[in-house]
């Protein structure tokens, strides 16, 4: 292949869709891995397997200065695709709508352009093609098996559909908050829905649990905190006629203060059981530790904001983007470990490139690739492409 810019671009594009038609979901990337170690080997890159479907691949290894890494992840999600895109998605049920094909294809077209200028950078870069993002831990594992290994600072990226084209959101500290879920178990007593009096009401105790579960953040949090607790599914299947014997009440924790979790628990462990014994049912109560939150590492965040600016002009702030968002990512795992940092980059042009992400109508924007990939030659000392054809 050509290593023009123009050309680099426009394979990218080309691989982005080839992986949207193909989507696999956490820990089922088998395909996905395939494709990005045949594209790796076609420019020369020698890689290795890490976390299974994941993929390592290190340019310029003997270079002197910082040892940079770059981060893509691979997944996609369990969700229907309904666009009317050409080239969407083949797997039934199955579907990129989170846009990890778009950062998979831009951090293999920084692959291409770094390979084409190799002897030039400053640094080793480190490319992690990393699977199970969502909701599967991928990052932990890739760490585990030494994904980590010598680097000094790590940078990852996400496209934001509620972010305008041409501005983006690096702050320093949290970006994107931490998450959990909750899974409650109400048990009373079944029976004849004329006869209240000698049954005991699971439904009626999960409707208070849902509601008393909405004071935490309103009255037992600081205000400054910011917290979320969403009750997103209650369950207690029956007959108009028949009071069940359960309900399950299910949902989400998010925060952005790691050390707010075990207060958090334990109001929901708290609140659940009393609001239960009010009810005359009992309840059982698990919580789940999902992701930390996603804290920048300042000196990180301003490099990566000084190369955000550079390539997307002085304007590129998003002001009123309140942050940090309260969507959850992997990458936390990452900026345990090292310095580094995450950018939410904007792709929403006019009525286009609006859907969030998770939704079956989600579409990336092609057009983030050449703007993204400039940001990360910048970010590892790269030429660019201006000055290199």
């Amino acid at each position: 292949m050509s290593h023009s810019w123009q050309a680099i671009m426009q394979e990218a594009v080309q691989f982005r869709h080839q992986l949207h038609r193909q989507p696999e979901l956490t820990w089922q990337e088998q395909n996905t891995s395939r494709m990005i170690r045949e594209q790796l080997d076609k420019l020369g890159i020698a890689w290795r397997s890490c976390a299974e479907y994941g993929t390592l691949a290190t340019l310029a290894a003997d270079a002197s200065g910082p040892h940079i890494a770059l981060r893509g992840d691979i997944d996609a999600l369990p969700i229907e695709e309904l666009t009317d895109l050409p080239y969407r998605s083949e797997s039934p049920g199955c579907m990129h709508a989170c846009g990890h094909d778009g950062h998979t294809a831009a951090l293999w077209a920084a692959a291409a352009w770094l390979k084409a200028h190799e002897t030039d950078l400053p640094g080793p870069v480190t490319l992690l093609f990393q699977p199970a993002e969502e909701g599967g831990h991928g990052a932990r594992k890739m760490i585990e098996e030494g994904a980590l290994n010598g680097i000094d600072r790590i940078y990852g990226w996400h496209n934001w559909p509620a972010i305008p084209w041409g501005q983006a959101a690096c702050p320093d500290g949290p970006v994107m908050s931490g998450n959990g879920t909750f899974h409650i178990t109400l048990t009373g007593k079944g029976g004849h829905a004329s006869q209240p009096e000698i049954c005991r009401d699971p439904v009626l105790a999960a409707a208070a649990v849902t509601l008393n579960l909405q004071q935490i953040v309103s009255r037992r949090l600081p205000p400054q905190s910011a917290t979320v607790i969403s009750v997103a599914s209650i369950e207690a299947p029956s007959a108009p006629t028949v009071t069940p014997e359960t309900a399950r009440i299910e949902g989400s924790i998010r925060l952005a203060q790691p050390e707010l979790r075990p207060l958090v628990n334990e109001l929901i462990e708290q609140i659940t059981q009393d609001t239960a014994r009010t009810y005359g049912v009992t309840a059982q109560v698990e919580t789940v530790k999902r992701y930390e939150a996603t804290i920048n590492h300042p000196e990180a965040a301003a490099e990566y904001r000084r190369a955000l600016e550079s390539s997307l002009g002085e304007e590129w702030q998003m002001q009123n983007l309140p942050l940090p968002i309260m969507a959850s990512e992997d990458f936390s795992y990452y900026l345990n470990e090292v310095p580094g940092a995450f950018a939410l980059i904007g792709m929403a042009r006019e009525d286009n490139f609006q859907a969030p992400c998770h939704s079956p109508h989600y579409q990336f924007n092609d057009d983030l690739l050449p703007r993204v990939v400039e940001v990360f030659a910048r970010l590892t000392g790269a030429p660019l492409p201006e000055k290199a054809d």
